[in-house]
């Protein structure tokens, strides 16, 4: 009886289970200054951290250097504020070093 009632608990779970929802897809090229600025902190941090890697990884370094991520970050800003409709990924490649 304890078997049966394990069992079907079992099956229970496994046939109600909610299948897995879809990743959402965010195309970096297309983020432009304006919709970055008009996100929330946590995207920009998220946003942010993904073009530290990705220009990081394009120059070959494999270290991360705080004091680089802030100084980009605020040039970016800085510019995003004048050229709000050019993409994010064109802004750091003008500014960031």
């Amino acid at each position: 009886m304890n078997r049966k009632l394990l069992i079907s608990a079992a099956l229970l779970a496994a046939f109600s289970a909610k299948p897995a929802s879809a990743q959402v897809v965010i195309q970096m090229d297309q983020i432009t200054c304006q919709q970055y600025m008009d996100a929330d902190p946590e995207r920009q941090a998220l946003v942010g951290s993904w073009l530290s890697g990705y220009y990081s990884a394009s120059k070959n370094l494999n270290m991360f250097q705080a004091r680089y991520f802030k100084r980009n970050k605020e040039k970016g800003m800085a510019y995003c504020k004048k050229h709000k409709t050019d993409t994010l990924m064109s802004v750091m490649e003008k500014v960031a070093h």
